[in-house]
């Protein structure tokens, strides 16, 4: 006999200052912290759009703003463009090793450098040991951190989620002196490239938000996915469309 597992409960935040439009507020809806999420039911989660950030699993929801838009690549169908391509052949020379997700001195080195180069004076910028685990470890999913070498050294971290059907990019962090290798571009074909390998259907890369410029990226790895009024479809003039609001 089956034993059904009950379901999650889900809560609503209270209003709060949005990260990305400073302008508007933002309410999350978000799973009990008190329940741990087998592999499957996270993973439906992360296919109805939520994210996670630590052990929290949320999703905005906000009244009266749709711009947090879930984006995922077809793995199967992406074909990367021009600029894509020369950052891949840049970075030939590079292997990855998975390794687990605990604490080391070294990955933990790399992401104050990271952060002190990429957001100064800002929250990410705190060279706290237990913030930084907190944030991209966690006991809701299976987490691989990805170490990027060279061969001068370790140059970059890529922090992801490995679902039932796809993986699931959370953070990617490298040593900001290697800043013309493009290793961000990389990290993400990289993982797009892994995904295929592991037989698996889409990579999830979080919230795309067109109003915000640093979030563009995104939609250059094409076809893209978007998840709006409950369905995945492809974002080809989608993008053009405003959100709404």
């Amino acid at each position: 006999m089956t034993i059904k597992q009950p379901q999650p409960d889900l809560y609503l935040s209270m209003p709060h200052a949005c990260s990305y439009l400073p302008e508007r507020s933002s309410t999350i809806v978000f799973v009990d912290p008190h329940y741990l999420l087998d592999s499957r039911l996270y993973g439906d989660f992360v296919q109805q759009g939520f994210r996670r950030s630590g052990d929290l699993v949320y999703r905005p929801h906000c009244r009266s703003c749709a711009a947090c838009v879930p984006v995922r690549i077809p793995v199967e169908r992406f074909r990367p463009n021009r600029g894509q391509k020369r950052v891949w052949n840049k970075n030939r020379d590079i292997t990855v090793h998975a390794v687990e997700p605990v604490f080391n001195q070294k990955h933990f080195a790399l992401y104050c450098r990271y952060q002190s180069a990429r957001h100064p004076g800002s929250s990410m910028d705190d060279p706290d040991p237990e913030r930084y685990m907190g944030f991209l470890a966690s006991r809701q999913a299976k987490t691989v951190f990805y170490e990027m070498h060279a061969p001068n050294g370790l140059l970059g971290i890529a922090v992801v989620d490995v679902l039932v059907t796809g993986l699931s990019a959370v953070y990617t962090f490298f040593d900001p002196a290697y800043m013309s290798r493009g290793l961000g571009v990389y990290a993400i074909l990289w993982q797009v490239a892994e995904t295929r390998r592991l037989g698996l259907e889409h990579l999830y890369l979080g919230y795309w938000i067109k109003e915000t410029p640093k979030m563009a990226y995104k939609t250059s790895y094409q076809p893209l996915e978007a998840l709006r009024n409950g369905h995945w479809q492809t974002l080809d003039g989608m993008a053009l469309a405003k959100p709404k609001t």
